[in-house]
Formats: structure tokens, C-alpha cells, sequence
């Protein structure tokens, strides 16, 4: 028999894990998407949407977090499915897509953030781009000498491009030259 105060831990993590999945989507069509409309997307009253996460800065940093630790994730991920120069090429477009979203929520999120969020997400960051570029190195396509931290740095820009029509392609030339001058040789 499940215990009751179980199921009710376990529906709130579906609810919670529902509300930052629409969360996600909504502010990445809209950095204005409201808590009311986030809820009802998630299939959740607003109540429970505040319950979970009682502001919207508090919303927002736990789509950050959530976002920053699928990004970790899925560096080694990648680099076990694909040769490290396509790894590293798909995890930029997926840190792209995190940009054009991030880009709207800058303000807030910048707002929320604490120091012990910030070294909880960027040294994992760090962790899993030299990873990616360690391999990369180690396949004969980048260059040996590249830190990490350095590149992250640079991939800045994926926060400034606004998004809209052309934001895809003007991240994807932009790679393309951080991934030239990466290059071995």
C-alpha cells in the first residue's frame, strides 16, 4: 500500500517539475509571461504555483538552475553519443537556446541571484564546457591550450542576441567563429 504523505510528495514533484517545463517555454516566447498564464499552462491552480515558487524571481532562478543543470548534464552525454567536435557543436546550440531565453529574464535573474547560486551553477559549467573541449582537444579539432573558463566567458554573447526572427542564425554564425578559433592547427 502507498503511504499517503508519499503520493502527496510525489504529486507535488510532478506539479513542481510541470510548472518550470511551462515556466521554460513561457518565458522563452515571452520574458513577460505572467505566474496566472505559467500555472494554467502547467495544469496547476496558481495557488500551488506559489506555494512552489512564491515569486517570480524565485520562479526564475529555478528555471536558471534547472537549465544550467541540464547543460552540466548533458556534456558527458554527448560526448559518449557523438564525436567530440559534433558534442561540442550540439551543446552550443543547446547554450544557445538557453541565451535566447535568458536573454529576456536577465534583469530578474541578474536581481535574484545569489553568490552561493552563482557557485553552484558556473563551476559546474565550467566543469562540463572543459569536458567537452578536453575531448575536443584529445580528438586532434581544438586547440590543447583553451581554458574553460575563458570560453564560457566569451559565450556571453549568446545572452546579448536578441531573440526573433534571425537570433538562431546570428548564434549559429557566432559559434561558428568561437568554434574557428578553437580549432587544432
Amino acid at each position: 500500500m502507498i503511504d499517503v504523505g508519499e503520493r502527496r510528495r510525489a504529486d507535488a514533484r510532478q506539479n513542481r517539475e510541470r510548472i518550470l517545463e511551462a515556466a521554460r517555454v513561457a518565458f522563452a516566447a515571452s520574458p513577460n509571461a505572467s505566474l496566472n498564464s505559467i500555472a494554467k499552462a502547467a495544469g496547476v491552480g496558481p495557488g500551488t504555483l506559489y506555494r512552489h515558487f512564491p515569486t517570480r524571481e524565485a520562479l526564475v532562478l529555478a528555471v536558471y538552475r534547472k537549465e544550467i543543470a541540464a547543460l552540466v548534464d548533458l556534456a558527458p552525454a554527448l560526448i559518449a553519443a557523438q564525436p567530440p567536435p559534433e558534442a561540442f557543436r550540439a551543446w552550443c546550440d543547446r547554450l544557445a537556446d538557453y541565451g535566447r531565453m535568458k536573454h529576456g529574464l536577465a534583469e530578474v535573474l541578474h536581481a535574484a541571484i545569489t553568490d552561493r547560486d552563482h557557485e553552484e551553477t558556473y563551476w559546474p559549467m565550467v566543469g562540463a564546457l572543459d569536458q567537452l573541449l578536453k575531448a575536443c582537444a584529445a580528438a586532434g579539432a581544438f586547440r590543447a591550450d583553451v581554458d574553460a573558463e575563458d570560453v564560457l566567458l566569451v559565450f556571453g554573447f549568446l545572452w546579448r542576441i536578441k531573440p526573433g526572427p534571425g537570433s538562431k542564425a546570428q548564434a549559429r554564425r557566432l559559434i561558428d567563429l568561437l568554434i574557428d578559433g578553437l580549432r587544432a592547427g
